[in-house]
């Protein structure tokens, strides 16, 4: 392919876009990590799972306070539906994920695969803006968590009173300055950081524990409490299963679950193309980071419930956002509280660190692959910025709240882990499992009216996701717009019959007719030279090759190009070529053509009937219409140089 020549960059725009031109090729590596794990090589699953930790554990900062807001007194039972939903539901779904896409592509690759065209592209982009909200307000949300923590602290309270906010910007803005100096995802950081924060977290349990039994009222106040609000066990189990979607916040992490696959080590005998061992580390780690967390939401919203006041839970009162650390000063003093939020902070701002390296591998995923981002959206540092940037509005937005994110992150989560449930049961009915595909269908319908229910009560969430996915889209149609002349194809490849046309023309002047196929008679070849000699007004000695083009999905920005020759009715010799568009096509062709012979190849078209505009959008949605003066476009885009450049008649 031709390369066309540009001037020497800064030494800033250099940093910013650093790696930008390894990314996005076979093999490239995209993403916050300076180089990716080599191939069949990795870290023990149970590193991995704290590497995914970070994210899944941090949520312990602030679920107990928000399932007690939610539920009130039933917070227990409502916590054990959320255990049971966990286990019975989501595990499932995403032990199923692993096995179908074991590389780190998530369900949202999975339903890319069911869906073709601009359908496919705009439902990927939705997804896409769902999983921004969830990535970016785990950022915000884990900054202003761990904000929180710090404003609260018995010993910085009066020092750092009302000064949450620049506190949560500090903390997003310290996190982007690290991912603008060079982030490597250090799994060794995660499982320090899980193994103390569980640790410390244990204590807190064991020692709630203690002073619920060794205080005895605690529990027959709060079930008399509990039986006077709401009169019998199955009233209390369908409030629970009312209020349950209030809690969706405890099923997040399953989705950073499976994009941390890749570092799973596997077996010895792993491949690319069949990682068992991969898959069967991976779900060892899924399930054990569920059946952690269930284990420690249970307890934790317990000893909350039955040992915090109900008033401290709310906005303004000393557990709100904070409700273990609440315990671990009350009950185990203020050096062990300190060193307990210290420890929450530095896992919650980590928990930023995990989201904001999902959001670099994610985006640089699809939308550069779709034509629907610039190109240094291809670089990571101009990402970092952009998502940083974005990190500072929700945050003002929101107040830095835990409690006003809430809804908005749940609204992420719950779709990524809904749209999860309907790809494995749609890829278990493609593989003929009518039982699984019964009991995915089940769990698909439980997940899709928990997300129903959870943006009525608080449609916060789907306004903010609703933002993400119209900024996505436009910003996408834009880019897609501004380089619709772009030269597309990566690679163009000859059989050996092109090659033989190729070479036979390299002689003399070479000659291409642009045909779009009809019957593909001998009267069609005929009268189409014939119109061509007419309208160039060209002598019979000179000879052709016909170049057609068949449009396969228009959506694709980037792909690469088989050229077949064959020769038709015994004299026409024709090159039969498949794309996603026909300019790019043939741009390419003359190019590849032009630096494999040294010769300057011609491209004879005729005018495409009906107005420029309307054939404009046939062309950008439809890879057709104004194929003539787009194709000399394309071109005069890839190539500066007018001398060197293919030419393109048109009569």
């Amino acid at each position: 392919m031709a390369t066309t020549e540009h001037p020497p960059t800064s030494r800033l725009r250099a940093w910013m876009l650093e790696g930008l031109s390894d990314m996005g090729k076979d093999g490239g590596h995209t993403g916050p990590h300076a180089q990716p794990e080599p191939p069949h090589q990795g870290q023990r699953w149970w590193r991995v799972m704290c590497l995914t930790g970070v994210d899944y554990f941090s949520t312990l900062g602030y679920q107990p306070g928000i399932a007690a807001l939610a539920a009130g007194l039933l917070s227990p039972i409502a916590t054990i539906v959320l255990v049971i939903v966990t286990l019975a539901g989501a595990l499932p779904v995403y032990r199923r994920v692993a096995e179908e896409s074991p590389h780190g592509e998530g369900s949202i690759a999975m339903l890319e695969r069911l869906l073709s065209f601009w359908q496919g592209k705009l439902f990927v982009l939705t997804l896409l803006g769902f999983a921004a909200t969830d990535f970016l307000i785990t950022i915000t949300l884990s900054a202003a968590d761990a904000s929180t923590h710090l404003v609260e602290n018995p010993h910085l309270a009066d020092a750092l009173q009302g000064k949450q906010m620049i506190i949560t910007l500090f903390l997003v803005a310290l996190l982007g300055a690290v991912f603008l100096k060079g982030f490597l995802e250090a799994i060794g950081v995660a499982v320090a950081l899980v193994g103390v924060y569980l640790a410390l977290n244990v204590v807190v349990v064991i020692v709630g524990c203690w002073h619920v039994v060794t205080a005895e009222h605690v529990v027959t106040d709060w079930t008399s409490a509990l039986t006077a609000e709401h009169g019998n066990v199955f009233v209390m189990v369908g409030v629970a299963l009312i209020v349950f979607p209030k809690l969706a916040l405890g099923l997040s992490g399953f989705e950073t679950g499976v994009a941390v696959m890749p570092h799973v080590k596997g077996d010895p005998g792993d491949t690319e193309q069949q990682p068992t061992g991969r898959i069967r580390d991976a779900k060892k780690l899924l399930t054990t980071a569920a059946l952690i967390m269930s284990v420690f939401l249970i307890a934790t919203s317990f000893i909350t419930t039955l040992l915090i006041p109900e008033n401290e839970f709310k906005p303004g009162g000393a557990a709100n956002g904070r409700a273990l650390a609440y315990l671990a000063h009350q009950y185990l003093g203020g050096a062990f509280g300190t060193v307990y939020d210290i420890s929450t902070i530095c896992i919650l701002w980590f928990a930023g660190a995990s989201a904001m390296a999902g959001l670099l591998n994610l985006m640089p995923r699809y939308l550069p692959r779709y034509g629907m981002a610039p190109h240094w959206a291809r670089a990571v540092r101009p990402m970092v910025i952009v998502f940083t940037l974005i990190a500072f509005l929700v945050t003002w937005i929101f107040d830095a709240s835990v409690d006003a994110q809430g809804g908005a992150y749940a609204t992420g989560v719950l779709v990524l882990i809904s749209s999860a449930a309907i790809a494995v049961t749609i890829a278990a009915r493609k593989a003929g499992q009518h039982n699984w595909t019964i009991a995915f269908a089940v769990i698909s319908a439980v997940f899709l009216y928990t997300t129903v229910v959870n943006v009525i009560e608080r449609p916060d969430g789907v306004k903010i996701g609703a933002c993400f996915i119209v900024g996505i889209i436009l910003v996408s149609l834009l880019s897609r717009l501004a380089r619709a002349f772009e030269l597309r194809v990566t690679s163009v490849t000859l059989d050996d019959m092109a090659e033989r046309f190729i070479r036979d023309m390299a002689s003399r002047r070479i000659r291409f007719i642009a045909n779009e196929p009809d019957a593909r008679d001998k009267a069609e070849y005929r009268d189409k030279i014939d119109q061509i000699r007419a309208d160039n007004d060209m002598p019979e000695q000179e000879d052709f090759v016909f170049v057609e083009v068949t449009v396969t999905d228009p959506s694709e920005f980037e792909a690469s190009l088989t050229v077949r020759g064959e020769v038709l009715h015994n004299r026409y010799r024709v090159l039969t070529l498949e794309s996603a568009s026909i300019p790019n096509a043939l741009a390419a062709l003359l190019l590849h053509v032009r630096d494999e012979t040294g010769v300057i190849p011609h491209i004879y078209f005729e005018w495409t009937e009906g107005g420029p505009f309307a054939n404009f959008l046939r062309f950008f949605l439809f890879g057709q219409g104004e194929v003539a003066p787009v194709t000399r476009e394309v071109l005069r885009e890839a190539e500066p140089d007018r001398a060197r450049r293919p030419r393109v008649h048109t009569g």
